[in-house]
């Protein structure tokens, strides 16, 4: 029995993506021009599906990645729960070595187990568990909605996707993600099933261009 089917996107392209530079939750930046072709790609490809609410995060890139849909009348709810994680000291900075080690130093961390470490000024991925919980809750108490889209960010999808799918955190980044993938998931009342996985298919039609 299927209770609800859940398209799961990565925002589109924003120039710090381009750039390599993390973003977090305390960057609010807007799709670049490849962005917005990513979103019209996956518009093309999903126009036609009768999706019944779309959920986003409550930054910028999230909601111009589903903005058409939003904008053809399917309603709409935004949520800080669902926004990226945040990365505190390291946001917006760029990449040098002190600040690359430091990085990877607490990813090293995360797949060790130590998921509550946070790193400096930002958000452990527990924390992030934590407010997502209740949005997620509340997505699921809508019996009325069967097929959602959510629009959110890349480490907090891995950690919504570690949840759903009941793997520890520690696992979170064998949940590969790209600009405008998508991950499709259907909830059957007990358990979620992957049915896509980081699908970039409807992406091709950009090569065309």
């Amino acid at each position: 029995m299927i209770l609800k089917k859940i398209y799961l996107l990565r925002h589109g392209e924003t120039d710090y993506n381009l750039r390599g530079v993390v973003q977090g939750s305390g960057i609010n930046a807007s799709l670049n021009n490849t962005g917005k072709l990513q979103a019209d790609a996956f518009y093309l490809a999903y126009k036609n599906q009768a999706f019944d609410k779309v959920y986003t995060s409550a930054l910028r890139r999230s909601q111009e990645s589903v903005r058409k849909f939003i904008e053809k009348g399917i309603p709409h709810e935004s949520y800080e729960g669902l926004n990226e994680i945040s990365w505190g000291d390291h946001e917006g900075n760029g990449t040098d070595q002190i600040q690359n080690n430091y990085y990877h130093e607490v990813l090293d961390k995360w797949k060790e187990g130590r998921t509550d470490m946070i790193i400096g000024g930002g958000e452990s991925p527990e924390d992030v568990v934590r407010r997502q919980q209740p949005v997620m809750q509340h997505i699921l108490d809508q019996h009325d909605e069967q097929k959602i889209l959510m629009c959110i960010h890349g480490r907090a999808m891995r950690i919504l996707l570690c949840q759903l799918l009941n793997y520890p955190l520690k696992y979170m980044d064998i949940f590969e993600h790209n600009n405008l993938g998508l991950y499709e998931l259907t909830y059957t009342g007990k358990q979620f099933i992957i049915d896509k996985f980081n699908d970039t298919s409807h992406l091709k039609i950009l090569e065309t261009l």
